[in-house]
């Protein structure tokens, strides 16, 4: 049995699925889908990243019971995060990440109000999913905790991503 203030542990990034549609041209080819995206979410302060299904429908711990506003400044004391999409391909030599691209939000949970820009989020995760890699924005601090994150999660897809990724976090 759980104790209450436990954290749970999240899960990890969704597993590649075979494709439904080997061997036949029809339905679905060329379609994009959710199965390989995970979010992740970069708590700056906290200095830690971690997934959160949840997010796909923005019902992630980070999201749940805030009301979401505008503009930042209607939200001076939230709590910055990042919200990362990364989706997951294979090629021959194996799994990589492919497409990697992050979202600013903010939570004040005191207040339960927060900042995000819905369409950015949306835009950015269809990004992803299209394999593009988009953290340039990113401050040098989070790109350390996602570069961290995502070398732990694997190394080998780490080594097999695209060179822009690798180029993009890194910190000077």
């Amino acid at each position: 049995m759980e104790q209450e203030g436990k954290k749970k542990k999240s899960i990890g990034f969704n597993i590649i699925k075979n494709d439904p549609t080997d061997g036949h041209g029809g339905f679905g080819i060329g379609a994009l889908s959710l199965d390989n995206v995970s979010p992740v979410f970069i708590d700056i302060d906290g200095c830690e990243a971690f997934v959160d299904i949840g997010a796909m429908h923005a019902r992630s711990a980070v999201e749940k019971g805030i009301k979401f506003l505008k503009t930042k400044e209607e939200v001076p004391n939230g709590k910055p995060y990042w919200l990362v999409w990364v989706t997951i391909d294979r090629k021959a030599e194996g799994p990589y990440y492919a497409g990697v691209a992050a979202c600013e939000l903010t939570v004040d949970r005191e207040i339960r109000r927060g900042y995000k820009s819905l369409p950015e989020h949306v835009n950015r995760m269809d990004k992803s999913m299209k394999r593009h890699i988009i953290v340039e924005h990113m401050d040098d601090k989070s790109k350390k905790i996602l570069t961290k994150f995502l070398k732990e999660h694997s190394d080998e897809m780490w080594n097999l991503s695209e060179q822009k990724l690798k180029d993009d976090l890194s910190v000077s």
